[in-house]
């Protein structure tokens, strides 16, 4: 099979988003995870007319006919039972947030009235209904607060529990297993020889998934055929979606594609003309489970985890995302026929545009700069040079 586009690669994994369904949940542990209904409003909101200042309630009609001093009949805070007025020159000492009666209609700040032991005197112009949220103004009882779809952020979260939303409907998650490959890694507390490294792949693709709420599983294998074909046909029956890193190229051994091949899952695609990342793997199992294969090494996991892997979740989710573009600060020269994806650091000018100054790496296997980068820019296969002020796509992992 010949090397195929980025686009191509795309077109193939987007035609395998999966729904994992639904489930319920307490709003104790919704934060991070995507809404799968409606919340509504359980009452009008506010459900009650409340003033938005402390001060005094009257009712406006005494105003109108000329009254300026009230008689105080009672004091009432935020949470007690609405107090009325019996006759139009009397007022009451109401604070923010309580529920007003409706035999008020008007509320005056204490800064604009002047208090004579049990006399209230208004000492400013006022309009009616001043100073008052009026019940059902925010929205009214069964109208949509949050709509399906949206990742429940602090804000959401409040406003599902303010409504009595406590069990909460969300997205289910696919169960994900991160496997790293190959003898020459070794846990990260080890230390290693010369010739070893230390496992970080693995972590890397976990703490991404960790902002999904998905609690991958890590396992590493060394190489060895006959133990990575049995593993893999375990975790193929448990698992939804395979994540591996190392054992896709052309070395002797790796082993990956041709276990995969024997344990009849379908290659969708091996190879993509771009760089970083070339070697990536892509296949289906017979049981519809999804394994992501990447090159081992930590630029190209990062590249094609942020490329492909996050926005397959993302629509498989039905999360709502919009692609993000940035513009060029540099010139930069591609002398090779492969899709490029440029490590880039990115800011905001005077002007509000996003702006982004790429950098010299030295390859695929130099990961020392994802830490002071933020982005990778998706350039054109098509040309080999680009200019300062273009605008190109990107795909953001540190902005």
């Amino acid at each position: 099979m010949e090397m195929i586009s980025v686009q191509q690669a795309e077109e193939i994994i987007f035609s395998q988003i999966k729904n994992f369904g639904t489930e319920e949940i307490s709003y104790e542990n919704a934060l991070g995870r995507v809404l799968a209904e409606n919340i509504t409003a359980d009452r009008d909101l506010p459900p009650f007319d409340r003033p938005t200042v402390d001060g005094i309630a009257i009712s406006f009609k005494a105003y109108e006919k000329g009254t300026r001093a009230f008689t105080i009949k009672a004091v009432q805070a935020a949470g007690e039972t609405p107090i009325p007025v019996d006759n139009e020159n009397e007022c009451l000492e109401i604070m923010t947030g309580a529920a007003l009666h409706s035999s008020m209609d008007t509320v005056i700040r204490y800064e604009d009235i002047s208090i004579d032991h049990t006399i209230a005197k208004i000492n400013i112009d006022i309009k009616k209904g001043q100073n008052i949220h009026v019940k059902g103004r925010d929205k009214k009882a069964n109208e949509i607060l949050v709509k399906a779809g949206e990742i429940i952020t602090p804000a959401i979260l409040g406003i599902a529990v303010s409504v009595g939303k406590t069990i909460v409907s969300v997205k289910k998650l696919p169960k994900v297993v991160i496997i790293s490959t190959g003898d020459e890694m070794v846990p990260p507390e080890t230390t290693p020889t010369f010739f070893q490294l230390r496992r970080s792949n693995g972590i890397t693709i976990q703490s991404v998934l960790e902002k999904y709420k998905i609690k991958a599983d890590l396992l590493h294998w060394n190489d060895d055929f006959e133990f990575i074909k049995k593993e893999l046909s375990q975790c193929i029956e448990v698992y939804d979606i395979l994540i591996m890193s190392g054992g896709v190229s052309m070395g002797k051994f790796d082993y990956l594609p041709k276990a995969c091949e024997e344990l009849g899952v379908e290659k969708l695609f091996h190879k993509i003309k771009q760089r970083p990342g070339k070697p990536f793997w892509f296949g289906k199992s017979q049981n519809e489970k999804l394994i992501f294969a990447f090159p081992g090494n930590p630029v190209s996991v990062f590249m094609c985890l942020h490329r492909y892997f996050i926005p397959w979740l993302e629509r498989s989710l039905e999360i709502s995302t919009t692609n993000q573009y940035a513009v060029l600060q540099n010139n930069l020269e591609v002398p090779f026929p492969l899709q490029y994806f440029a490590q880039v650091k990115l800011s905001i000018n005077q002007s509000g545009q996003l702006i982004a100054e790429s950098i010299n790496t030295n390859g695929s296997g130099d990961f020392s700069h994802l830490a002071e980068t933020h982005a990778f820019m998706e350039l054109p296969l098509e040309k080999t040079e680009f200019k300062k002020g273009e605008v190109y796509k990107i795909w953001k992992y540190n902005f």
